[in-house]
């Protein structure tokens, strides 16, 4: 009755307008009557209300107002919508609104944050003790500890398929569970006689060696149980983060490169459910990897980090889900700031710390979420044994030969971080704890999986993200955003002495991506050229390729558009080589 008469109080209050009406208490709704004054207007907090816990839909107060709207007659238009008003603010009780992501590149957990559990305990980190024969089959063999000396790494260690699973496992024997993780030293041998990659995959870094992250560490969150979604390198990785699968990749396929990966991605999940996106990139937005991102209808979507970042967020008009993509080639004008070895860690920290500082200056930061990972290992040990059962294929597609991988394991443990207003200092994550599964965990399913739950989308991508772990309720344990959030981070320490090597061979990855502008630009129809850019190009030059490639693709993009291609097209250049126009060729999804 008293929730009822809410209504009828509103549209009685619009006949006297003598004074305005203020309503106190509106967050308690509509658990108890609001309780209305004719005091004079009230100079507004800018802090965000305190939410109330929903109440069930299925609670007395629900019936008893359907009841009683039933037993009338219908409600006006306006008062119909102020209830549903009132009934959406307490059914949607998270207070993020923004979603910002940052996927890393390749280190381990215990390689970047496992000595950060000298500052708190609580995190299962290392603490000496841990450590890796060189040679598993010996029981004389040489014992390399777990230390604490990580500096610049170069060259890049293993990270291949058939690496992580001597990594993981030792050998080719797959069955141990759970697995020793004890052939990080003995597969780094493998590749360098010295030891020197030895010791480098058996070593992290202090935590003042790391500072923007012992300042997030102890101020937000950390998840010490979060791994790779698969068991092997970069791109299968980054696809799973968006998607929910890698469609079969375990390694790099360059005809699948060229043709990009065809599966459903959250982006579209996203433009269906009305929410807002946006990928910020630098010299190559990765992201173009999934094909459907290639159409006419998202070209808009894709923005240049420097400086479009920086200046959405300074007005308040970041989309609500956020892509942050790293520099991933290393110019002496313009280091990569990815962490990929032999990139320069102090650049990934800068590169953190300024996006953190930025997201915090923003009018958006009460309502933010910033979600920091990694891809995946890249070589590093990591003493938290892999789960190796109980994780469902996504999409039942089997891995390539020989190794007909089912995608029933994860990868390696990864560093992963959470920011937010919402977060309370210190909090250590562990797992999901049996949820939504027995055998649930979070990994890279989870990002996609999480953001349905924040924006009450309906559907999952794949049975992966259905079964991860989601992590919504790192922001649901507070009433009111904290106000103490630092408003700087500290300035890390250098690690590489010298500077970047332009006239260096591509990495595995960066060729990855040089094979994506050949694409983007047309000429993966030519080739013989296309296998001989990644063998042939330095980084300056696969940097300037890369990013003449998006530069052409994107102008083609909305060229296609202003002309009024169906925008469910996919945008194709021409050869570049034969033809230097930016007028697109277009083709079926």
């Amino acid at each position: 009755m008293e929730d009822i008469s809410i209504i009828r109080e509103l549209a009685t209050a619009k006949k006297d307008k003598q004074r305005p009406l203020h309503l106190a208490q509106h967050n308690k709704l509509p658990l108890k009557r609001a309780q209305w004054s004719r005091a004079e207007p009230q100079k507004l907090s800018k802090q965000p209300l305190p939410r109330a816990s929903p109440p069930s839909l299925s609670s007395p107060i629900y019936l008893q107002m359907l009841q009683k709207m039933s037993a009338k007659r219908p409600p006006k238009p306006a008062i119909l919508l102020l209830l549903l008003a009132l009934l959406h603010g307490h059914i949607h009780a998270s207070p993020i609104k923004t979603v910002v992501v940052l996927v890393m590149e390749n280190r381990s957990f215990d390689h970047m944050l496992g000595w950060m559990k000298k500052i708190n305990p609580e995190i299962n980190g290392v603490d000496g003790t841990q450590w890796n024969p060189l040679n598993i089959t010996d029981p004389n063999s040489p014992k390399f500890f777990f230390n604490n000396q990580a500096q610049y790494v170069d060259p890049d260690p293993g990270h291949s398929f058939q690496a992580i699973r001597e990594q993981i496992f030792g050998s080719e024997d797959t069955s141990r569970n759970p697995p020793r993780m004890n052939g990080f030293a003995q597969q780094a041998f493998s590749m360098d006689p010295s030891t020197n990659m030895s010791r480098d995959v058996m070593n992290g870094f202090e935590p003042d060696m790391l500072a923007v992250y012992k300042a997030l560490v102890s101020e937000f969150a950390v998840f010490d149980r979060w791994f790779a979604s698969v068991p092997s390198s970069t791109q299968p990785n980054r696809l799973f983060v968006h998607s929910g699968t890698s469609a079969g990749a375990t390694s790099n396929i360059p005809a699948m490169l060229a043709k990009g990966y065809p599966q459903r991605t959250i982006f579209e999940n996203l433009d269906d459910a009305g929410v807002s996106w946006g990928i910020y990139y630098q010299n190559i937005p990765a992201t173009l990897f999934y094909r459907n991102l290639r159409k006419v209808k998202y070209i808009t979507r894709f923005h240049p980090y420097d400086p479009s970042f920086k200046k959405d967020a300074k007005k308040g008009k970041l989309p609500g889900y956020v892509v942050i993509e790293q520099r991933y080639t290393d110019l002496k004008t313009a280091p990569a700031n990815d962490d990929h070895p032999s990139h320069d860690v102090y650049q990934g920290q800068m590169f953190v710390k300024e996006v953190y500082e930025t997201l915090r200056a923003s009018p958006q930061w009460s309502e933010t979420l910033l979600v920091i990972t990694y891809d995946e290992h890249g070589g590093f040990y990591d003493h938290v044994a892999t789960p190796v059962t109980g994780v469902p294929s996504p999409d039942g597609i089997v891995g390539p030969e020989p190794f007909l991988f089912k995608f029933d394991r994860l990868g390696v443990r990864v560093p992963s971080i959470m920011v937010s207003p919402w977060i309370e200092k210190g909090t250590v994550v562990h797992g999901p704890n049996g949820s939504p599964f027995p055998t649930s965990e979070y990994e890279h399913s989870s990002i996609p999986a999480t953001v349905k739950k924040l924006f009450n989308m309906t559907t999952f991508l794949t049975k992966r993200d259905e079964w991860a772990g989601t992590f919504e309720g790192i922001v649901q344990t507070r009433k009111e955003p904290r106000t103490d959030c630092p408003e700087q981070l500290p300035i890390p320490t250098r690690i590489r002495k010298s500077e970047p090597n332009e006239d260096a061979k591509l990495t595995e990855f960066q060729q990855e991506l040089l094979q994506l502008a050949a694409v983007l630009k047309g000429e993966n129809t030519l080739t013989s050229y296309l296998e001989k850019m990644g063998k042939e190009m330095t980084v300056k030059q696969g940097n300037d390729y890369m990013e003449d490639a998006v530069k052409r693709f994107l102008e083609a993009g909305l060229y296609a558009k202003r002309m009024g291609v169906d925008e469910q097209q996919i945008v194709q250049m021409r050869p570049s080589l034969t033809t230097r126009t930016t007028k697109p060729t277009t083709s079926q999804p």
